[in-house]
């Protein structure tokens, strides 16, 4: 189902909860969450998926064997009651407000996975989720364009260059240092990424340029 899925282009996305053998409550967690997000993509006409650990396999495979059975596929799944047009694909308003956690938020992810990238990893366990560039990328984007927008978070707070450069003090004060971390490597790639008043293409391009040369 795997490689035929593959060939057609009809997989579902990766979830991103992972489990945490040293924590049972997180691992019960990731498994409701994960049912849920495959129990959706089945029920949507997908024929396969993507899980982020091992772990996950048999939660996956059995939400899509409700569904498919022994059938390789559900290409009669059209979904032809759903309608899309362009401009709901160029719509980027989110329906919540901005908090100032949530900047936060992308400022930490960007950071910890910056400096893990620039030690080698590709993908990276970041609260209790595996992440990628695209989480990296995602945050960055989110906060230069509320720089650039002159958005107000929820509790009044203007997001400003200045202001992220706050949040990336406190972030950088609280995560636990080691001989050999890169943080200060990923600070300066974030500052280049997130602050500056040109926007890279993505967020790794000037990384390769000054460090992976």
């Amino acid at each position: 189902r795997g490689d035929r899925a593959d060939r057609e282009g009809d997989d579902g996305g990766m979830s991103a909860f992972i489990p945490n053998r040293r924590k049972p409550e997180v691992t019960e967690a990731a498994f409701e969450k994960v049912a849920a997000d495959k129990r959706r993509e089945a029920g949507d006409g997908f024929d396969g998926t993507w899980v982020a650990h091992p772990d996950l396999i048999p939660v996956a495979r059995a939400e899509f064997d409700a569904v498919l059975g022994d059938r390789e596929n559900q290409l009669e799944r059209t979904r032809d009651e759903v309608s899309i047009d362009p401009r709901q694909l160029l719509d980027v308003r989110i329906g919540l407000p901005v908090t100032t956690a949530g900047v936060r938020g992308n400022v930490s992810v960007a950071i910890r996975y910056l400096e893990a990238w620039l030690r080698g990893l590709g993908a990276v366990a970041i609260d209790d989720l595996m992440e990628d560039a695209a989480t990296a990328e995602i945050s960055r984007s989110q906060i230069w364009q509320w720089i650039h927008q002159d958005r107000v978070t929820a509790e009044g707070d203007t997001i400003t260059r200045p202001f992220v450069e706050g949040l990336l003090d406190e972030v950088l004060a609280d995560l636990p240092r080691s001989e050999g971390d890169r943080f200060d490597d990923a600070a300066a790639v974030f500052r280049e990424v997130a602050l500056r008043p040109e926007f890279p293409a993505f967020l790794t391009l000037p990384a390769y340029a000054k460090y992976l040369d």
